[in-house]
């Protein structure tokens, strides 16, 4: 079929955007965040040694900040800026963590520190304050890790033992929280429906639920596809 208004005027621009199908980050971001709260808490209630900060700080460089940004450049690439943004954060933190404790004696503390933990638990709940009403479940976590990070930077400041033992034990139901969402994510993703429940909401459950139409509605107006960020 030709069309005369077609053959009389510019060639029309055809644009074609491709979205590829990745496994989610989410489970591998969740287990690889617990792993790091329980070394570090295992450390604040002094359940092992200060000698043993050192294998600590290797663990955390080596496993924990590598799988934490590996994350988090895979949630960027499945179109997540929320969960990508918190996972290379939390990446850049443990790391900060492990070079700081790598580079001062056993049971040091650092001012310098403390004020970066600090502003880390500002900036993490400013970038979880988007989850609030979509993903509760992230929220939470973020929440805990803020309240974490905050008492970290105190301790790091002040030396209160009371405060370091007070952060220690918030890891315990963040370790809890990740080890929930890592398996409940991984059930999603492998069985490709909800097992155990998350608590998603409003977009955050259309984008599991909904058609694809609903998932590339917006998409031209998406980072990459649109000529500005």
């Amino acid at each position: 079929m030709t069309s005369s208004a077609k053959d009389s005027g510019p060639p029309e621009d055809l644009v074609r955007v491709m979205l590829r199908p990745i496994a989610s980050s989410a489970p591998l971001a969740f287990f690889a965040f617990g792993v790091g709260t329980v070394l570090y808490t295992a450390l604040q209630l002094q359940w092992v040694p200060q000698a043993q900060a050192g294998p600590l700080t290797v663990i955390l460089l080596a496993f924990v900040a590598p799988l934490e940004i590996i994350t988090g450049l895979i949630a960027f690439a499945a179109r997540d800026g929320g969960l990508g943004t918190i996972m290379l954060m939390l990446g850049a933190v443990w790391a900060s963590i492990a070079i700081t404790m790598r580079s001062s004696p056993p049971g040091a503390r650092s001012a310098m520190l403390g004020i970066f933990l600090l502003t880390v638990a500002a900036m993490l709940l400013a970038m979880s304050s988007a989850s609030v009403r979509t993903r509760p479940l992230l929220f939470l976590l973020a929440l805990l890790a803020a309240t974490r990070f905050t008492l970290s930077g105190i301790f790091e400041i002040n030396g209160s033992t009371a405060v370091e033992h007070a952060s220690g034990w918030i890891g315990i139901p963040i370790v809890a929280i990740a080890l929930y969402a890592g398996t409940a994510f991984l059930l999603e993703d492998t069985m490709r429906r909800t097992i155990l429940p998350v608590a998603r909401r409003r977009t955050a459950r259309t984008a599991l639920e909904g058609d694809l139409s609903q998932q590339v509605e917006r998409v031209t107006q998406e980072a990459g596809v649109r000529q500005q960020l």
